[in-house]
């Protein structure tokens, strides 16, 4: 009989040394072996991970989400999944969420909200673990050939750059995919030797999801014009990912050639000096990569230059471990394009401190001195507000903070980063600008407060 199970073993072992730069146990006997930590739902494809793995000899242990969405099916897959690991010996850590409820909390998707969970476990156990595989402690992942040309397909329809077209790499930031170089039928043909069950998800049937969808009906009418096109669509995806570093040099080359910096794009460049230059677009899509600006605004601000000077176009992610910046802000500024990111609780970016000082010192736009017999109310940091005005230093009348910052021309993304030190309904500091008239250290000031940051 053909052993199956030999040639698949084989199969993903030699992808891990070739793909992934890891090398597995070459040599018979090697008992040593590096921390794995395999995603196991108790599908398929996480069973034969789990079991592979196992005959290469890793040190193996196995991560179960219960996200309890599935009533007594999410219970049935755990109790599978802990009864195969005390059959393999594999240690296995089980960790229970209320999916729905998170995701309520964090405004996304039930399905972005499992998976948000589940990644965010992954690391928080992968970051415990003092085992090492060629320095790190690794998370393995039962992605197949199959699920990277739906992954293209998916992407393709959102509407992708070359990234999405490399689909899914077999190792990136301490996550591999050791599958990927095995078909379903592979995986299914492995399993049925070994005679080893597993559990199927019921929602994998249902077309509710749009990769269900292209699972069950597109790729098998894709399938039936060319039966390989599965292999043809994943080996798309590995040509890309393996052009990726030359492209990324040629993009670095272009980015320092016509001065775009991670917050700057200048509109020369969205102007060819000739009808023969090359297109921009690549260095907008790069620049506005992983920010969250659909197709709409990237094309809106490829003809930035012709828009009025101040348009602006924001961001907003999706992903619920983005907790720090919930989206982007591009501005038409005079001469270049401005990306900065949106605080999402409006919070300023420094820490203001306070100290009283018997004369003043060093000077800056980040330290301000007050008579602080003056300041009868607690001291409080906020942003801007339409209508704010103070008195600028060495001015007697108000001034619109707006208008001064317009006539030091601050634009408007800084305009929106912009805070005020208040005193009870008074702005005393417009904070790395200029101080409050009113508050000024005089000859008569017996106590001096000194505010920076």
């Amino acid at each position: 009989m053909f052993n199956v199970q030999w040639l698949m073993v084989n199969k993903v072992r030699a992808y891990i040394e070739r793909e992934i730069g890891l090398k597995v146990f070459p040599k018979a006997g090697d008992s040593d072996g590096g921390c794995v930590l395999v995603a196991l739902s108790g599908g398929a494809d996480s069973t034969a991970l789990l079991l592979i793995m196992k005959e290469l000899r890793c040190k193996v242990e196995a991560l179960h989400c219960n996200f309890h969405l599935r009533g007594e099916e999410s219970d049935r897959d755990q109790a599978f999944v802990e009864e195969l690991c005390r059959q393999q010996q594999v240690p296995l850590s089980v960790r229970h969420f209320q999916t729905e409820e998170e995701a309520k909390h964090r405004g996304i998707s039930i399905e972005m909200a499992a998976r948000d969970l589940r990644y965010e476990w992954f690391r928080e156990v992968q970051a415990e673990k003092n085992s090492t595989v060629n320095g790190q402690c690794l998370i393995a992942i039962a992605h197949h050939r199959d699920d990277q040309a739906e992954t293209l397909l998916l992407n393709l329809l959102r509407g992708t750059g070359l990234r999405g077209l490399a689909g899914m790499h077999p190792m990136h930031d301490g996550i591999i995919r050791p599958l990927l170089c095995l078909s379903r039928e592979e995986i299914l043909a492995y399993l049925e030797q070994k005679g080893q069950s597993y559990v199927t998800d019921s929602t994998n049937s249902e077309r509710i999801a749009q990769r269900n969808r292209i699972r069950l009906d597109l790729m098998p009418l894709l399938q039936s014009i060319n039966p390989t096109a599965v292999e043809h669509l994943s080996l798309a995806c590995d040509i890309v990912r393996q052009s990726l570093p030359y492209y990324k040099k040629g993009i670095e080359a272009a980015f320092k050639e016509h001065g775009i910096t991670e917050d700057t794009f200048p509109l020369s460049v969205l102007i060819p000096d000739h009808p023969d230059d090359p297109i921009p677009n690549p260095l907008l899509h790069e620049w506005l990569a992983g920010k969250g600006f659909n197709g709409t605004q990237e094309e809106e601000i490829l003809q930035a230059a012709k828009s009025e000077v101040g348009k602006m176009w924001h961001s907003r992610t999706l992903n619920g471990q983005c907790s720090e910046v919930k989206g982007y802000t591009v501005l038409r500024d005079r001469e270049s394009l401005k990306l900065a990111p949106i605080s999402p609780d409006h919070s300023p970016l420094f820490t203001l401190h306070s100290s009283l000082v018997s004369t003043i010192g060093e000077t800056g736009p980040n330290i301000a001195y007050f008579d602080a017999d003056l300041l009868t109310a607690p001291i409080e940091v906020r942003p801007v507000r339409e209508g704010d005005a103070f008195v600028p230093f060495g001015m007697k009348g108000r001034k619109l903070v707006s208008d001064y910052l317009t006539d030091c021309k601050v634009d408007r993304l800084e305009k929106a980063k912009q805070y005020v030190a208040t005193c009870g309904d008074d702005i005393i500091w417009l904070i790395g600008h200029r101080s409050d008239n009113r508050y000024r250290v005089t000859a008569s000031t017996t106590r001096i407060l000194k505010l920076y940051f």
